[in-house]
């Protein structure tokens, strides 16, 4: 006996055997089992999902007599044993008419075919007709079947299938129950590859199968195919290699080594590797396809380890690889490799191309974000407290721990802070820029109405020896207040200055009101009151690393930590759950937890060092206690009273009320703005 391709001799012949299209099969099934059959079915789906192949099966259903010659002995199970199923089966039912309607389109050839519809079936239960690819019938045959497939004898079912449904008219689509089967995925084409190459006594590889499961396309048929051609190639067997080479795929170990140059950050690497993948003569527009599946791959891995696949047989090398980037380069690699793809068409050459998309890669990749030596998997957002300060790439980090005392602060917040007290001329302007943003926030024009209660705590800077503007009138930082600085500060209003102006640096010398802060951005530089500073700190910090902070000073001395970006963003989001003198927890608001990274945990823990309050710092999100507010919930409610009461200022000048009066003016409460700060003089 001639051989059979594997396509054609496991073709299923029960529902139970086919695979995939589940949700074809239940309703087919449940239909059939409860008698509820429609006279026309329409199977639409791509080439090679078993279409023709669920035809069949129905059909045989249909005349199955095992259970009987009646309309009871209708079964979703056939036997495969009787006449009828043998008949089908072996291609010779005589009440199966097949029609392929790509090669009779003719309206004639319609009416000739339902000329014979009006007699009832010789050999089975029902007289079937399959028409294949019918989309290809022409308007006058549809139009020609129309009312047959509308009202067809009660011994007459209609088979339709179609891998262009679009081109089916209306008319004919309403009269039939569709049936859409999906694209087979590569892991299920690989599984039933496995069990068919075992039955057959074939040696194969696993990462060979998803070779062929993917070249298949979705296409079940196509990958049968593509196995007899593999095993006439292998020899008897399939292979990885010899798959490979049938398919003229590129090996996947250059793609894996191209990622692995990417997580070393290493740009020589990168362009040997893509110089001897240029001596093979590769398609390099499928190189950077392969690697976008990898970069894929490795972000499933760093989020859902268990869902990544073995396709390449490669699971455990991409589990590695996963955990030497972070989230964020990963994605941003992708994004670039998706646009470097498109852009291809346009590059002088292919090889051009790749090469800019890799490099465009390394040059577009966040500076200031350490490379983790080994990041655990799954990436969740959160970070732990146990590793507070250990960065595996120091490149653009914030300063070592030995050197806190000296710039950290000054670091976290601006550059221009961190000169020394001796020319103050240069970073003043800056400083004071600063200044009045957060002057704007926390202290308008006196009697503030959100003023904070009198003795409510405050934190400078006491780690910076040469602040810029003469410092001396801030308290201890965490709610220890100074008393060398106590009466200077005692003679305009002791209790009203509020924390956000001390904190900054901006806060007034002894003899000035906080109104000449507003009015002369640039304090006076007094030496003095600067040695007096100096000399108290020391004894600042050792107060601040003693006290405990609650939540009313993690307020006060937010603005003093100057940090900015999206570590700002994640600590105002933030209270204070429980400090214990070593080990500080913040609890962060959940809407936030993304923002959640070990780099801005490690640069609000240094800006907390800077202040004088050494902690190990854990940031753990969760719901926020309603009686407290965080750092962006003061700010807005501050802003928010402010701009009510420039409002009402407004409502109450006498010009604009006889604007209001005499031209029916309106004022836009939206376009209110509360004043900055008092113009310098």
């Amino acid at each position: 006996m001639s051989y059979q391709v594997l396509a054609r001799k496991w073709r299923p012949r029960t529902f139970h055997e086919l695979v995939g299209q589940e949700h074809v099969q239940r309703a087919l099934v449940n239909a059939l089992d409860q008698g509820r059959l429609h006279h026309a079915y329409l199977f639409t789906g791509t080439r090679g999902v078993g279409k023709t192949t669920l035809a069949r099966i129905l059909a045989k259903c249909l005349n199955c007599t095992a259970k009987g010659h009646g309309d009871d002995g209708i079964t979703s199970t056939p036997c495969g044993e009787c006449d009828s199923c043998r008949a089908i089966d072996e291609g010779r039912f005589v009440d199966l008419i097949e029609v392929d309607a790509a090669s009779r389109t003719k309206v004639e050839d319609t009416r000739e075919l339902l000329d014979n519809v009006q007699y009832a079936p010789t050999q089975g239960r029902y007289k079937v007709y399959l028409i294949d690819e019918v989309h290809m019938l022409s308007t006058s045959s549809f139009n020609a079947l129309l009312k047959t497939l509308e009202e067809p004898p009660p011994h007459v079912k209609f088979l339709l299938a179609t891998t262009d449904p679009q081109k089916l008219p209306a008319t004919v689509l309403s009269r039939c129950l569709q049936f859409t089967l999906k694209n087979m995925p590569p892991e299920r084409i690989a599984t039933h590859l496995a069990k068919v190459l075992e039955a057959e006594g074939i040696d194969c590889e696993e990462s060979a199968l998803w070779l062929l499961g993917r070249a298949a396309d979705g296409s079940m048929r196509d990958a049968m195919s593509l196995t007899d051609q593999a095993i006439a190639f292998g020899q008897g067997q399939v292979r990885h290699a010899d798959v490979a080479a049938m398919l003229g795929t590129l090996d996947h170990r250059h793609v894996l080594a191209l990622v692995e140059a990417l997580a070393d950050v290493d740009a020589p690497r990168l362009l040997a590797e893509v110089a001897q993948l240029a001596e093979q003569g590769p398609d390099f527009a499928a190189v950077l396809d392969d690697m976008s599946a990898v970069l894929h791959r490795l972000a499933v891995a760093q989020m859902v380890p268990e869902a990544v696949d073995n396709g390449h047989g490669d699971r455990e090398t991409i589990l590695a690889l996963a955990s030497r980037f972070t989230a964020e380069d990963v994605q941003l690699y992708y994004q670039i490799g998706i646009q470097g793809r498109g852009d291809m068409a346009h590059a002088p050459d292919l090889r051009t191309a790749l090469e800019m998309t890799l490099l465009r890669m390394l040059a577009f990749r966040p500076q200031g974000v350490p490379q983790p030596a080994k990041t655990p998997l799954p990436l969740r957002g959160a970070v732990s407290g146990n590793t507070p300060a250990v960065p595996a790439n120091g490149a653009g980090e914030q300063p070592p721990a030995d050197a806190r005392s000296a710039d950290s602060p000054a670091a976290a917040s601006s550059n221009q802070l961190t000169s020394e007290p001796g020319p103050p001329a240069e970073p003043a302007p800056e400083e004071s820029t600063v200044g009045s943003g957060i002057e704007v926030e926390g202290m308008p024009e006196p009697p503030p109405p959100w003023e904070e209660p009198a003795g409510e705590a405050v934190t400078p800077s006491p780690d910076d020896p040469a602040p810029v503007q003469a410092g001396p009138a801030p308290s201890a930082p965490v709610g220890l207040p100074s008393q060398e600085h106590a009466t200077p500060m005692a003679a305009p209003e002791p209790a009203s200055a509020p924390p956000y102006a001390t904190q900054q640096g901006i806060a007034p010398v002894a003899d000035e009101s906080d109104t000449a802060v507003l009015e002369a951005p640039e304090p006076a530089v007094e030496e003095p009151p600067v040695e007096a500073s100096i000399a108290v700190e020391p004894e600042q910090a050792t107060a601040a690393s003693d006290a405990l902070l609650d939540h009313g000073h993690w307020l006060d001395s937010f603005d003093s930590l100057g940090l900015g970006g999206l570590t700002r963003n994640l600590a105002a989001h933030c209270v204070v759950e429980a400090d214990d003198g070593r080990r500080l927890t913040l609890r962060l608001d959940p809407s936030q937890e993304a923002m959640n990274a070990e780099i801005h945990v490690r640069r609000v823990q240094e800006a907390l060092a800077g202040i004088g309050i050494a902690r190990q710092l854990v940031i753990e999100a969760g719901e926020l206690p309603v009686q407290l507010e965080t750092p962006r919930q003061r700010a807005d409610r501050i802003a928010a009273e402010r701009h009510a009461e420039a409002v009402a200022a407004l409502q109450r000048d006498p010009h604009v009320r006889r604007l209001q009066d005499a031209f029916g003016a309106r004022l836009i409460e939206s376009t209110v703005k509360p004043a900055e700060a008092a113009p310098k003089a």
